[in-house]
C-alpha cells in the first residue's frame, strides 16, 4: 500500500476538489492510460487493488506507471463516540483526483490487452474512467 514516509502535519482539513486537472492530464510515460472522468478521493487500498488487477491481467508482461499518490490523511472518530472532543485520528491516506487526471499508464502490451486491463482496474476505483492512448505527432 502507498503512504507517505513523513507528512508536515498529522491531520489536514477536507478542502475542496472542484474543477478539471491542469496537471497530469496527458500520457507522459506509457502508450495507454486510464483517465478519471470525475473528481474523487481515491484511497491507497483502491490504488493498490487496481494495480494488482492490471498486473495480473497482463501477466507481468508490460510496465505499469502509477501517476497518483495518496498524500492526504483522512481522520475518523471511533464508533459510538459522542460529538465534540476534537478531531479523530488519521485512519488512511487518499489521493485527490480531479477530472482529466491520468491515474495509470501502461506500456509493452497490445491495445486490446491494455484496454481490458484498464477496464478491470477501473471497476476497482470509485470514479468513472476512460481509456486513453498516446497522441502520435
Amino acid at each position: 500500500m502507498l503512504l507517505p514516509k513523513k507528512t508536515k502535519y498529522r491531520k489536514v482539513r477536507k478542502g475542496k476538489n472542484d474543477g478539471v486537472a491542469t496537471r497530469g492530464h496527458y500520457i507522459a510515460f506509457g502508450d495507454y492510460g486510464l483517465q478519471a472522468m470525475g473528481n474523487e478521493r481515491i484511497t491507497s487500498r483502491q490504488i493498490e487493488s487496481a494495480r494488482t488487477t492490471m498486473s495480473r491481467y497482463i501477466k507481468r508482461g508490460g510496465k505499469i506507471w502509477i501517476r497518483i499518490f495518496p498524500h492526504t490523511p483522512v481522520t475518523r472518530k471511533p464508533q459510538d463516540v459522542k460529538m465534540g472532543s476534537g478531531k479523530g485520528n488519521p485512519e488512511f491516506f487518499v489521493a485527490k483526483v480531479k477530472a482529466g487526471t491520468v491515474m495509470f499508464e501502461l506500456q509493452g502490451v497490445d491495445e486490446a490487452t491494455a484496454r481490458e486491463a484498464m477496464r478491470l482496474a477501473g471497476h476497482k476505483l470509485p470514479v468513472k474512467t476512460k481509456f486513453v492512448t498516446r497522441e502520435v505527432n
